[in-house]
């Protein structure tokens, strides 16, 4: 395949055209939904914006307080009159460092945090209940330690404007939400343990499926999309069989492919987790699960820094997620931005690299391969190292994302790759780079929540990512009028869709280095 490396992101007036005219046809006439009757009561609704209306801090389950600490989660309580949706509930127990570069304090958790916590939000553009809109449901990263749906840069009126609803939502982190232990396994009618985070987002799936067409939702044409652990959420949800049909298509960004199940917990057995989770509650002097159930919620998040051995991570517990996958895939889009890999989430922890480090690290990775591996990524100076290691970092991750990606095809999903490559303008710090989760602000049309120098490329950046999310949460199938044609994946075709101020179809790697890392992974 000839791939043309002028091609270019240009503002196309008839794309806009039709944005706008979907958009008008959406809102005409609009009413705002004041009111809406869910299962559990009737909700009043906040703040609208841009003609999208937002029911914020809906409650989808009952406090997991208690003696429900560490069980899957209930249905909420049911409330009389009309319970006000103007603010955002409560986040789960985490600890918050406000910011942590480089993600600044729009990426991050903001407010209070508590145990009581299982709400979600909704951003709905739709005029009446009978609208019956596509629906997308954001699961948020944070390495299964941290994360909100109310985080900044998650705020959903922008992407509504696309003529979608958007839904966030809390699930449970850290020890609360993926701790294992014999007496939990003993007490749980399914012989199982640990996965109470998955089980969070499956129970809010089910309240999208009951309640969402009253927003003006249709409960048929579900999305789920997520970053980083929230795309390895997105991907254990195709697996879970108590999550089947609750979706019809999924997004994952910055997760399969590139952060291997390992580092997330997800090749530990039950029996593992339950063995760690015994010395982990002996770490807190709990000696049993009556012990644990009396601590207060914020011993399990005290001196956590560095520690391996705090529960979390989803793994194979044999009833959320069992060692089989489903015979039938929803469509898929997996992707990653480009210095997604590195320490702080770019490739500029390599700047202080020798050599002597570079080669010695070269022959820990490659053994056998590692002088084919210099040869493909030469470095003649301490200077070139950094270069040669960031180029080296794609490419791997690229590959790497198209064998797990084949893989998928392979299994009989429909498959979209693609490569983010914008990087966040940012004067301060450019040795950040593309930034993992530096692409969230652009696909939720949220660049005006940072205070960035934005150029014109970036406004197009977002509006076509963007455009491309909604297009495939629609139809399954992100191509539309007026973007760039974006190919399915084929097994054999060693191509992805870069997605920055150049937007189209690239090949992941020249042919030494494809041929070289397609040997390393899939050995």
């Amino acid at each position: 395949m000839r791939i043309d490396p002028g091609t270019r992101v240009f503002v196309r007036l008839n794309a806009v055209a039709c944005s706008v005219a979907l958009f008008a046809a959406v809102i005409a006439g609009r009413a705002a939904l004041d009111v809406v009757k869910t299962d559990a009561g009737r909700i009043a609704a906040g703040p609208v914006k841009d003609g999208v209306t937002a029911f914020l801090g809906i409650p989808y389950a009952a406090p997991p307080v208690g003696n429900r600490r560490w069980r899957p989660p209930q249905s909420a309580p049911k409330w009389d009159g009309v319970r006000r949706a103007d603010r955002f509930g409560t986040s789960c127990m985490q600890n918050q460092p406000g910011s942590r570069l480089p993600w600044t304090e729009e990426f991050m958790t903001q407010g209070p945090i508590g145990e009581d916590c299982l709400f979600l939000n909704v951003w709905t553009p739709a005029a009446s209940a009978a609208a019956r809109l596509p629906v997308m449901v954001w699961i948020y990263g944070g390495g299964f330690n941290e994360g909100s749906g109310a985080v900044a840069v998650y705020d959903g009126t922008q992407l509504a404007r696309n003529g979608v609803l958007v839904v966030t939502l809390n699930y449970r982190v850290g020890a609360l939400g993926f701790l294992a232990h014999p007496e939990l396994t003993a007490e749980s009618p399914h012989h199982s343990s640990g996965n109470y985070g998955l089980l969070d987002q499956i129970a809010a799936l089910q309240w999208v499926r009951a309640n969402i067409r009253g927003f003006g939702g249709d409960p048929g044409n579900v999305t789920i999309f997520g970053q980083s652990a929230g795309a390895i959420s997105v991907v254990d949800l195709m697996r879970s069989p108590l999550a089947q049909g609750l979706f019809a298509r999924a997004i994952a960004q910055s997760g399969p492919g590139l952060l291997g199940r390992n580092a997330l917990g997800g090749a530990a057995t039950l029996r593992d987790r339950e063995a760690a989770g015994v010395r982990y509650a002996e770490s807190t002097h709990a000696h049993s699960l009556a012990d644990l159930r009396a601590l207060p919620a914020n011993v399990f998040f005290a001196a956590t820094g560095g520690r391996a051995d705090v529960p979390r991570g989803p793994f194979n517990d044999g009833w959320v997620l069992p060692d089989a996958r489903p015979a039938k895939q929803v469509p898929l889009i997996v992707g990653f931005v480009a210095d997604d890999i590195g320490i702080g989430g770019s490739a500029a922890a390599a700047s202080n690299t020798t050599i002597d480090s570079y080669k010695n690290d070269a022959g820990h990775a490659y053994g056998e391969e590692a002088d084919t591996f210099l040869k493909l990524y030469p470095a003649a100076a301490d200077d070139d190292v950094p270069r040669v290691q960031k180029a080296a970092a794609r490419d791997r991750a690229r590959v790497s994302m198209d064998v797990w990606a084949s893989d998928q095809v392979n299994a009989g999903a429909r498959v979209y790759t693609y490569y983010f490559d914008r990087v966040l303008p940012w004067p301060a710090h450019p040795e950040f780079g593309a930034f993992h989760t530096s692409e969230v602000p652009y696909i939720f049309k949220n660049l005006d929540r940072l205070d960035r120098p934005w150029e014109p490329v970036d406004r197009t950046v977002s509006e076509t990512i963007a455009a491309y999310w909604t297009n495939f949460a629609k139809t399954g199938d992100p191509n539309g009028t007026g973007l760039p044609q974006w190919p399915a994946h084929t097994a054999d075709g060693h191509v992805t869709m870069q997605i920055g101020p150049r937007v189209g179809p690239m090949t992941i790697a020249d042919a030494a280095r494809l041929q070289f890392f397609l040997r390393h992974l899939t050995k």
